[in-house]
This record gives structure tokens, C-alpha cells and sequence, in this order.
């Protein structure tokens, strides 16, 4: 058992001092990632600061945005009739995440922080770039059926487990942070972090700061959504490839699309290119397997995750189709 220090955090500003002096200090909101890392070695804190009693447990309207405290549970966003009403994208992303108890637990901050489930990451007697910079990626020759087809490196083709997130990714959602250098927002987008030379690094955090709310941008996409999963099994299971997909559609004709993929690379992959080619389409199956194969442009896959090249275009073109209404659950 690794012996740490364990304080309880009653205002921000003391929990982001405490952070920022100790490299090996982690916040702990739910714990269902970080208590799993801890058990299996591959993070040992020297402390963690209990952030549970600070005041961003609330979901409230702003004039521009729907501000979510990083502390609300992920039930608790699900579950919201402001979110439900405003982003039901949202709430049918995190409903098919994980399980009931879990999502009872789990925290918008840390699902936004949550860790690849890459195998090789979480054995510490495998090489990892991501555990261990310069160990190498036992993935990459290795068993890689879930691992990322977008994006990845030669350092690491892990991919992000999180189903909130391409929710999110889709909404353009900002993430609010406070840091001893003080607060900022930053836009999902470039929140999350390719693999680069650096997969060690998930995100764009600076040390010491904490997230302490996520603002939804509010859109038209009140109604043609949807969000796919395809798992191994029907429930408590990763994404093999999931598609979040929301439309603005008027008298047939798709005005906006906002498309987003997860299981399929290091960070929620956003589809701007297909979004564009569906602008001003009518809705149609030919034009959203046009869409996808676009979506496809660059995707790269390893020996045992082929398959995902023909399941990702699949997964988007059925998500479309249930955003659309012309296929029926």
C-alpha cells in the first residue's frame, strides 16, 4: 500500500495552491478513474485534495450558455430537465456510458479528465508511453482491436473512453478553470490532447488547476439527435466506435450538422468536414453515406482494429438516420 496525504479542500483557491505544490497531488471529486489507477499502481499520489465540499455541484442558465458544475454527477446532468430540453445529445451520451452506479458517482470534471482504458496503460508491467514516457507502446504490435484509427502517433494509439465527451465535443462546450496563474476558459476543442511526442500529456491543464464548470453553448439542436454506441456488450462496456450526431433539419433540408466520434482516437474527433458536405443537403441515406466515407478521409488502422474501418462509417450513417427520423429505433 503507497501511503499518501489525504486533505479536504474547503475553498478553490486553497485546493489549487495545494496542487500546485506538489507534482504527485491529485484532486479527488467521484473517484471511479483515479481509485482504479491507484489499486493497480499506475498512479501513485503523494496527495490527494478532497474537492467534494467546494461549491460547483450546480446546473444553472446563463444568458448565453448552460453552466454545469464540475462536481454534478453524471446522473444528475442525464437526468436535468434543463439539459434534457436544451441538450438532449448530452443526456443520451452519458446515459450509455458505464453503469447506474458509476454514473451516480462519476463527475463532470472527471469524466472530462477520465484516462484511456488501453490495456497496456493500465498493466505496469507493459510498455507505455503514457504511464512511462520512453518505455515505448506495447499497442502498436501488440492487441489493438480498441485502439484509436484517428489521430494517434508512433508514441501511442490509445484512444478516449469517455462517451460524455464526444457529447460535448459535438456542443462545443467551454471548460472553465482556475489555476494559480488564475482563471480561463477553454474550448473542448483544445481541451483534450493528440498523442503527439507527448502522450503522457491527456490535455491542456496547466499544474495546479482545477475545473470548475463546463458552459453549453446554446444551439437549435433540440430534437434530430442522437448518440450510438457500439460495444461489445449491451451495457458497462467501452465504445468500439460511437457517434454523437445533432441536426438543425427545416422542410427536409439538414441547415447544420454537428457530427462527432469516439473509440476511434485519443480525444472526442469532431467531423467538420462531413458537417459541411451535409449543409444544405436534403436528408437522404445516399447523402449520409456520402457523409461518412468523407468522415473516413485519413483514418488509419493496425492489425487488429481493421475492422473499425468499415464499423465507424457504419456507426455514423445509422446514428444519422435515427437523428433524421428515417430509421426507427
Amino acid at each position: 500500500m503507497n501511503q499518501f496525504q489525504y486533505n479536504k479542500a474547503n475553498e478553490s483557491l486553497s485546493a489549487v495552491k495545494l496542487a500546485a505544490k506538489d507534482p504527485n497531488a491529485h484532486f479527488l471529486a467521484g473517484g471511479t478513474n483515479l481509485i482504479d489507477l491507484m489499486k493497480m499502481g499506475v498512479v501513485i499520489p503523494s496527495k490527494l485534495i478532497d474537492i467534494n465540499h467546494l461549491p460547483f455541484s450546480k446546473i444553472e442558465k446563463m444568458p448565453h450558455a448552460l453552466r454545469v458544475g464540475a462536481l454534478v454527477t453524471n446522473s444528475d446532468v442525464a437526468e436535468n430537465d434543463l439539459i434534457k430540453s436544451h441538450f438532449p445529445l448530452l443526456s443520451l451520451a452519458i446515459n450509455a456510458g458505464a453503469s447506474p452506479q458509476l454514473r451516480n458517482m462519476a463527475t463532470v470534471g472527471g469524466n472530462l479528465m477520465q484516462r484511456t482504458r488501453c490495456p497496456y496503460f493500465f498493466d505496469t508491467t507493459m510498455p507505455c508511453n503514457k504511464r512511462s514516457p520512453g518505455s515505448g507502446c506495447g499497442a502498436l504490435e501488440g492487441i489493438n482491436r480498441m485502439h484509436a484509427i484517428f489521430g494517434a502517433s508512433e508514441q501511442c494509439i490509445a484512444v478516449n473512453p469517455s462517451d460524455m465527451n464526444v457529447a460535448m465535443r459535438a456542443l462545443d462546450a467551454v471548460v472553465h478553470v482556475s489555476g494559480p496563474k488564475g482563471e480561463r476558459a477553454i474550448p473542448i476543442a483544445d481541451f483534450h490532447r493528440l498523442p503527439g511526442n507527448h502522450p503522457e500529456l491527456d490535455n491542456t491543464l496547466q499544474k495546479g488547476e482545477l475545473i470548475t464548470a463546463v458552459d453549453l453553448p446554446y444551439t437549435p439542436f433540440t430534437k434530430n439527435v442522437y448518440y450510438l454506441k457500439v460495444r461489445d456488450r449491451s451495457s458497462y462496456a467501452f465504445a468500439l466506435t460511437s457517434a454523437a450526431v445533432a441536426l438543425y433539419i427545416e422542410n427536409g433540408t439538414i441547415k447544420e450538422a454537428r457530427l462527432a466520434m469516439g473509440g476511434v482516437a485519443h480525444k472526442p474527433w469532431r467531423l467538420t468536414i462531413a458537417e459541411e458536405f451535409l449543409k444544405g443537403k436534403a436528408v437522404s441515406e445516399d447523402h449520409f453515406k456520402q457523409a461518412s466515407q468523407i468522415a473516413m478521409q485519413g483514418a488509419k488502422a493496425y492489425q487488429y482494429n481493421q475492422f473499425k474501418l468499415k464499423l465507424a462509417p457504419n456507426t455514423l450513417v445509422q446514428s444519422l438516420k435515427m437523428a433524421s427520423g428515417i430509421a426507427s429505433s
